[in-house]
């Protein structure tokens, strides 16, 4: 069963309209799930709405004073409602009706709109490849709506303050009678004066002309975390738009762009660097220093090793960033190597290698079909690294 209204919202049950639109603000702004840090946010948030809408309807809220929940099932129509149409089971008559009056005039019911929260903002940033591995912190600049200052975001002159709307007294919307073939039709309309705001401004803000808001550039650090990938989004609660009295602001979506580094490529959570060692290198084997992003490294060069070889260096790629921000461990660094043959000889350099080439002969082998270099290279772009 569905909680008591009253206790949803936590007043009493003589509360009055005023009493229950502060809380229902109070209690929206804590769970509503854009800002809220609460597990449950959402379902608090669906069920603090449902019971205003009841509560703040007053036809609603005497059936519910006298039926419970069940008085105002089917949107309100208690009983049997519409939706059985005096237990006779024509299902989703509520559609039904609602559709042929929608055809004639255009009398289908409309709630209060309520303040609207304020829209999001995107911005890029780019970062280079270290900071991209290591996390950074960014200066990014918005142009956004905030609050006004001079009003505080009432859009009334300073010393005063908005008033209750006449028409509406203060709910925001409008409701019409109307007799039909079944009984009365009750609609509701947004309040064409207030424009469901449920109060007017008398006497406008001269700096924001009665809007609440100011157009304006501001400049934010934002923090980036350690394994951030080319065009992935880093959101930042609350700094978007301001959002209307009482509902709250958007929020920043800033894309990251990763500049492209002279030796490194990323793979996933793999770093790749391509490095070319000289024939005496590869024949009799050698240890290098490679650079990696956290400093250059010893590698260990094998006697024999052929070109497109790879080694991997353990730790050396990047942090596993989590859904939440954080990261847990790191990849891998790969080192291809290139064997480079050179194409100009010094006379020295000459008459060695033709020496090495008579004692090593002109035969040639074939070789057998695998996976050559050119095959790994392909496997690489395609993200293949098995």
């Amino acid at each position: 069963m569905p909680r008591d209204c009253y206790e949803v919202l936590g007043v009493s049950r003589n509360a009055d309209q005023n009493e229950i639109k502060n809380a229902f603000r109070r209690l929206a702004r804590e769970y509503h799930p854009d800002v809220s840090s609460h597990a449950n946010a959402e379902e608090r948030f669906k069920e603090i709405n449902s019971a205003y809408e009841i509560l703040s309807d007053e036809q609603l809220r005497a059936r519910y004073d006298r039926f419970g929940h069940a008085g105002v099932q089917n949107n309100g129509a208690g009983g049997p409602g519409f939706s059985g149409f005096g237990g006779q089971g024509f299902a989703g008559f509520d559609e039904i009706f609602e559709e042929f009056f929608t055809g004639f005039g255009g009398a289908r019911s409309a709630t209060r709109r309520g303040p609207r929260s304020g829209a999001d903002r995107k911005v890029m940033a780019a970062v280079s490849f270290e900071e991209s591995i290591f996390g950074t912190s960014v200066d990014v600049e918005v142009d956004r709506l905030r609050a006004c200052e001079t009003c505080s975001g009432s859009g009334a002159e300073p010393g005063s303050r908005p008033v209750r709307c006449p028409d509406c007294r203060g709910e925001g919307k409008q409701r019409r009678v109307q007799q039909t073939f079944l009984g009365s039709m009750v609609t509701e309309t947004v309040c064409t004066r207030c424009r469901g705001r449920g109060e007017i401004i008398s006497s406008p803000c001269n700096a924001c002309r009665g809007a609440g808001r100011l157009q304006r550039r501001d400049v934010i650090n934002v923090d980036i975390p350690a394994g951030v990938r080319e065009g992935l989004q880093v959101q930042v609660h609350g700094e978007g738009d301001a959002g209307e009295p009482g509902a709250p602001a958007g929020n920043l979506f800033v894309a990251i762009r990763v500049e492209a580094h002279p030796w490194f490529k990323r793979n996933k959570d793999d770093i790749i660097l391509d490095i070319d060692i000289n024939v005496a290198q590869a024949a009799l084997g050698d240890a290098v220093r490679v650079p990696t992003v956290d400093g250059d490294v010893e590698l260990t060069i094998p006697a024999g090793t052929q070109t497109g070889r790879s080694f991997r260096l353990r730790g050396k790629g990047v942090p596993r960033l989590r859904s939440d921000g954080s990261s847990s461990g790191r990849g891998d660094q790969l080192v291809y190597v290139q064997v480079a043959i050179p194409d100009r000889l010094n006379d020295e350099q000459r008459q060695l290698f033709e020496k090495l080439g008579h004692t090593l002969g002109s035969d040639i082998t074939p070789q057998e079909h695998g996976r050559g270099f050119f095959d790994r290279v392909a496997d690489f772009f395609s993200g293949d690294q098995g």
